[in-house]
């Protein structure tokens, strides 16, 4: 059975918020909204709106050499690595440019860098990007491995967030569950109220996209 999109008009005219209510499982939870993220991260007009959103949450006092996307949000980096170029906020690194840089997994789930990719995060100030941040699993495990790579963590920003905080930082986001998500709710799978009342899940979701089942 597809699954049933709702859109609603997001606070920015030019990024609509689409979801739907289910029961959903990801590899850390179980969720009763699918936030569907494609059009933002993949479609350069709405990609280019969420650069400019989410850069205009940051201090102009905030070093940023690098963007660490996760989640496949590289579209969104390379316009916030322009967005921030333009804006003038300061990098320290000798070639006074952003790099823009995606992490590879291992089979445990730990993020690393290739001798290639990490000089840019060797000592840069490493801003996150994901696409969501709900358990605030992915976003720790990014935190980590920049700081045992030498790398300056210097802020988390996500289109889509349920926490406010992670790992000390505010997480910047352009939706949060203020965003007709009132209801939003992530459990682990021993927890999930939807679970213990036998309703079947819907699908399998993750930051490629939905599987129903």
């Amino acid at each position: 059975m597809a699954i049933q999109l709702i859109q609603y008009p997001g606070r920015n005219s030019n990024l609509p918020l689409r979801v739907a209510r289910g029961h959903f499982a990801t590899s850390h939870s179980h969720i009763n909204y699918y936030v569907d993220l494609t059009f933002t991260k993949h479609r350069l007009s709405e990609a280019r709106e969420a650069a400019v959103e989410l850069c205009g949450k940051f201090k102009m006092s905030t070093v940023v050499d690098t963007i660490l996307c996760l989640d496949g949000t590289e579209v969104i980096g390379a316009c916030m690595a322009s967005e921030l170029s333009r804006a003038g906020f300061i990098n320290m690194n000798a070639h006074r440019t952003i790099y823009v840089v995606t992490p590879e997994h291992t089979s445990g789930s730990q993020l690393i860098f290739r001798d290639n990719i990490a000089p840019m995060i060797v000592g840069k100030h490493v801003l996150v990007l994901t696409a969501s941040i709900t358990t605030g699993y992915t976003a720790q495990a990014a935190v980590d491995a920049i700081r045992y790579y030498g790398g300056i963590p210097v802020g988390l920003c996500a289109i889509f967030a349920m926490l406010k905080e992670c790992e000390g930082f505010p997480v910047i986001s352009i939706f949060d569950t203020d965003d007709n998500l009132d209801d939003y709710m992530s459990t682990t799978s021993h927890d999930c109220p939807l679970c213990k009342a036998g309703v079947k899940l819907d699908a399998m979701v993750n930051s490629y996209g939905i599987s129903s089942f």
